[in-house]
Parts: structure tokens; C-alpha cells; sequence
């Protein structure tokens, strides 16, 4: 009696049994946890993006700054518009000097008696009487001129630059006009009695000659 033998599989069967097997094995590695690349339904492909850095780690550009370089380049820079404080400080400052060069002050007062003072000590009991009218009387009255005479200059300088400057309040001009008139009206004053234009010093009287004995 022949003894039973094992049936061989053939090669075909094997074939078949290793292929089911390389399956089975594909099928337990897809089911492994793991990132999941498939886009779900309404997912745009910018969802796995973060904020302003994209796949490939590059940090998104919106164009901004371009934008905002072609327009300082494009455009003209335009300085804010002045406050008008130093055009209305100046015509303020004219019409006040103005008035002063009119009507006077006490540092033409002071320097006025010190001239006076001057003359009396130069001359003492020796002068003339043409001599002590010029040097009391005449030096005091030239130095009140020229005192008036330097406010009125100032004056006009600050009604200039007042109208030079740029100008918010429409008062301004109108002070700096007038600052600069009256400045005007008083340097022309002060000219003429520095000068003795107006009012000429006051001369003696001859001296009479003494009667005959």
C-alpha cells in the first residue's frame, strides 16, 4: 500500500495566497493613525495654511507696503498747515510798538533826564546860554527821539514778518497794516525832532548892550 503523500500546492496557489496576503497587510497600514491628507467637503486648499506663512514656510505678502512706498513716490508730501500763531503774535507785537513809538516811554523819560544831567555837570556855571540850551535841553530831547525812533524800526520789522507769515485768523492782517502805519507815522516823528524839523531849539534872547555912562 502506497503511503498517502501530502498534495502539493501548486504554483499558481501560492501566487494567490501571497498577493491576498500583500493586500491584507495594505489595508492594515492604511488604517493606522496617522495625518490625514484628504480634503473634506468646503475645505480649501488654503485651510491647512496658518496665518500669513504658507506650505512651504514663506510668510504671505498682501502687497501693503508696497503700496504705501508707491505712494510716498508718487505723491507730493504735503507739511501740515501752520497754526497762524507766529503771524498773529507778530502783528500784535507791531501795533503795540507802534503805539509806543507815538506816544513814549519811561526809558526815554530816564535816559532823557540823564542827558540833562550830563549837560548841567559839563557846563557847570561857565556855559553860555546857546550852550547850556543844547546840552541840557536839546541832548535830552534828541535822546527821546531817538528812543521812539528805535521802537518805531522794531515796529515796522514786526508788522513784515506778520505779513510774511502764513495766516489763520483773518484779524491779522488787519493788526499787522496798522502796526505798520503807525510805525510809519512815528518814525517820521521821531526823524523830525531828532532833527529839529517840527520844533527848533529855543534861542536867547541879544544880549543887550550896556547903556552908555
Amino acid at each position: 500500500m502506497n503511503p498517502t503523500t501530502k498534495p502539493e500546492k501548486s504554483a499558481d496557489d501560492s501566487g494567490d495566497n501571497e498577493a491576498e496576503r500583500a493586500v491584507t497587510a495594505t489595508a492594515e497600514k492604511s488604517d493606522a493613525p496617522g495625518p490625514n491628507l484628504a480634503k473634506e467637503p468646503g475645505e480649501t486648499p488654503e485651510a491647512g495654511r496658518t496665518d500669513g506663512v504658507d506650505g512651504d514656510g514663506a510668510a504671505d505678502d498682501d502687497g501693503d507696503d508696497g503700496d504705501l512706498l508707491g505712494d510716498d513716490l508718487d505723491g507730493e508730501y504735503t507739511p501740515p498747515p501752520s497754526s497762524g500763531l507766529a503771524a498773529a503774535s507778530a502783528a500784535l507785537v507791531s501795533l503795540l510798538l507802534s503805539l509806543v513809538s507815538l506816544i513814549g516811554t519811561w526809558s526815554g523819560k530816564v535816559i532823557s533826564e540823564r542827558e540833562t544831567l550830563v549837560g548841567q555837570i559839563d557846563l557847570g556855571q561857565t556855559g553860555t546860554a546857546e550852550q547850556q540850551i543844547s546840552e541840557i535841553y536839546g541832548d535830552a530831547w534828541h535822546a527821546i527821539a531817538l528812543t521812539n525812533g528805535i521802537f518805531a524800526v522794531l515796529a515796522l520789522i514786526a508788522g513784515l514778518v506778520a505779513l510774511g507769515l502764513p495766516q489763520r485768523k483773518s484779524w491779522v492782517r488787519p493788526f499787522a497794516v496798522a502796526g505798520l502805519v503807525l510805525a510809519a507815522l512815528g518814525l517820521l516823528i521821531s526823524v523830525g525832532m531828532y532833527f529839529d524839523v517840527f520844533v527848533s531849539l529855543p534861542e536867547p534872547p541879544p544880549a543887550q548892550a550896556p547903556p552908555a555912562g
